[in-house]
């Protein structure tokens, strides 16, 4: 028998007890060497790994380590998350379109993305005037502050969306995400922005700074709002969150400015898709709010 009949032989033998990922990993293997008309001893010579280990692998009975994992893919000419099994690897139509998006500049993708939008009827570009304001950020940009008074300004209403997800769930958002868990979290988030948009056709909302990392709620954002990235230093995010006695989410760490300029840096090129940009480190809060206050009023058509 060889290595490859025996590792076959011991998945038959524990089949009922494999991992239902790695069942799924052994099987995109398969196929995605089955696509390339690779026999497995070829994939394993290209891999540098045993024939039998490879074996294990497609069988779901090896638990690959993450470097065996990438020489596998490097074998298969495939990219990593391929194996790992990225939603756009589950037909040829999705391969297809990834295909053509590789390499273009984010102008390109931006309308691609406003194009498909319209296509499919989820909404595409958002039409410039939405006098629904959103404002997105950091904690500490000055959301609630400049939102009010540009509420006030303009005649909206003025809505916290963290409070209406509280209203929600029935408690806090520490709550939510210690009893509930992130996913739930996000559930409630999306829910309290589709609710706000259906209600509000006229408002300014502050953002919490997190939901640019559900892509489907930041894509309804992006959608039905006019949005703006109030924009601030690491240090004066750092300095405004802690005189208000909230050191949330970084109490626990000891490198907290870093922590925080990493949460910033990841979520950067996500703000960056708002219409309008206000930086409110550079200026006292009055000019702050006249330089918002003459953009979103510009961008609304209405008068200053």
């Amino acid at each position: 028998m060889t290595g490859a009949d025996s590792a076959a032989a011991d998945a038959d033998v524990h089949a009922d007890a494999r991992h239902p990922f790695l069942a799924a990993l052994g099987e995109r293997v398969r196929t995605l060497r089955a696509r390339r008309g690779l026999t497995r001893r070829a994939v394993a010579q290209a891999a540098q790994v045993s024939e039998r280990h490879l074996a294990n692998l497609e069988y779901g009975v090896g638990n690959a380590s993450i470097l065996v994992l990438v020489q596998v893919a490097g074998a298969l000419q495939c990219p990593l998350a391929e194996l790992l099994g990225d939603v756009t690897t589950r037909s040829p139509e999705w391969l297809l379109l990834r295909e053509m998006l590789e390499h273009r500049d984010e102008a390109t993708l931006k309308r691609v993305r406003d194009a498909v939008g319209a296509l499919i009827g989820t909404g595409g570009a958002n039409a410039p005037g939405n006098p629904r304001v959103a404002l997105i950020g950091l904690r500490g940009a000055g959301k609630s502050t400049l939102g009010q008074m540009l509420a006030d300004d303009l005649g909206f209403a003025f809505l916290e969306l963290s409070r209406e997800i509280e209203k929600f769930a029935g408690c806090s958002i520490a709550e939510i995400q210690a009893l509930y868990g992130n996913n739930a979290y996000r559930r409630y988030e999306r829910r309290a922005l589709e609710e706000a948009i259906q209600i509000h056709p006229e408002a300014v909302i502050a953002i919490p700074g997190g939901l640019v990392a559900d892509a489907a709620t930041f894509n309804l954002l992006l959608t039905h709002c006019t949005t703006v990235w109030l924009k601030a230093a690491p240090e004066d995010h750092m300095q405004r969150v802690a005189a208000q006695g909230d050191m949330r989410p970084m109490a626990a760490s000891r490198e907290a400015m870093e922590d925080l300029k990493r949460i910033l840096a990841g979520r950067a090129p996500f703000y960056a898709k708002a219409e309008l940009h206000v930086d409110t480190s550079e200026r006292p809060l009055d000019a702050t709010f006249a330089e918002l206050r003459r953009l979103v009023r510009t961008r609304l058509a209405l008068p200053e």
